[in-house]
């Protein structure tokens, strides 16, 4: 994994600690989902365990880089939630700690990333609290978080913390623009749409994100003109993981909160549904709006914290609600 361009200033940091021999038993790394602290980690990893680096890089020829490069390196472990939306469980974080403490089998680093770190439930969160106070030579435990709030005080303290910010616009952009194969101005389109984190716009586009975000808006739409009920919407969503549809309708909501507060003329966010947005701008109630957001945010941060609402009531809750925006 090579680092991204807008990451030198994070990398010049780390390794100038690797060249003073300073560099900390644990990594905190945290900031924006999107922003590429995954590759990152797996740089810093790939650097330590390289038998032949080039300066600050690793090479990419060594038997090293190679096991690497095909996900087969001993030394390197990973620790995620064994299925999407769900928590590390306390097991996985024992079985993985005792792969960590043996010998390290190349004779060098034991690097063990674990992503997304605030996913860990308490138990697993406290089995990892020991190794984190007593790691053993040689060890690096990188924990990559995106919601800093949700990781135990206890964690965050043993760690040295390195806050990634949203890159640069015009690095985003051009990155975005060479590996989707896109014009810059459809590039940042998308960069628009995910906020700022050019690693989400990157996943939303290739991987067939934009599909369910347009399936789902022109849902609220037929809402809206009364072409579909509520209930029935609710039945055609209800399957499917709600985080994604929920962060996009937020920031639709957000955009016509700008715009009835006169802080903006028009979507922020959401330029492709501008006439939808303007639509609702206008004749809805700000009250309304601004508690339909809330609400919003409310079921988004309960599936967050895999709380396991009833998708089909939370939907035709939330649906309703916003139906009632047109009303007259």
């Amino acid at each position: 994994m090579s680092l991204l361009p807008w990451q030198t200033v994070y990398w010049q940091r780390i390794d100038q600690l690797i060249a003073d021999n300073k560099l900390p038993h644990a990594l905190l790394l945290a900031g924006h989902k999107g922003v590429g602290k995954r590759a990152f980690a797996e740089h810093l990893a790939k650097r330590l365990l390289c038998n032949d680096p080039q300066g600050s890089e690793p090479c990419g020829r060594c038997k090293t880089c190679e096991l690497i490069q095909h996900e087969t390196h001993p030394d390197l472990l990973h620790l995620s939630p064994e299925e999407a939306g769900k928590v590390i469980k306390v097991d996985q974080v024992r079985e993985t700690i005792d792969r960590l403490h043996g010998t390290a089998q190349q004779g060098g680093y034991r690097v063990l990333i674990v992503d997304p770190a605030e996913e860990m439930n308490i138990s697993a969160a406290n089995a990892l609290l020991k190794t984190l106070e007593e790691p053993g030579n040689n060890t690096l435990i990188l924990l990559v978080v995106h919601q800093l709030g949700q990781v135990m005080p206890t964690i965050r303290s043993r760690c040295q913390r390195v806050d990634f910010a949203l890159p640069d616009s015009g690095l985003a952009v051009d990155w975005l623009a060479e590996k989707l194969q896109l014009p810059p101005d459809k590039a940042k389109g998308y960069l628009g749409l995910a906020q700022g984190a050019p690693l989400t716009a990157y996943d939303w586009k290739s991987g067939g994100a934009m599909d369910l975000r347009a399936n789902f808006f022109g849902g609220l739409a037929d809402l809206l003109r009364a072409r579909v009920s509520p209930v029935l919407l609710a039945e055609k969503f209800q399957k499917e993981d709600l985080r994604l549809p929920l962060i996009w309708w937020q920031s639709l909501l957000g955009d016509i909160v700008r715009i009835q507060m006169a802080q903006d003329e028009q979507p922020r966010i959401n330029i492709d549904m501008r006439k939808m947005v303007d639509s609702v701008a206008k004749q809805a109630n700000a009250t309304l709006v601004l508690t339909l957001y809330e609400s919003v945010q409310v079921e988004l941060n309960a599936i967050q914290r895999h709380l396991n609402p009833n998708k089909q009531l939370l939907l035709e809750k939330l649906f309703f609600d916003w139906k009632e925006l047109s009303a007259k």
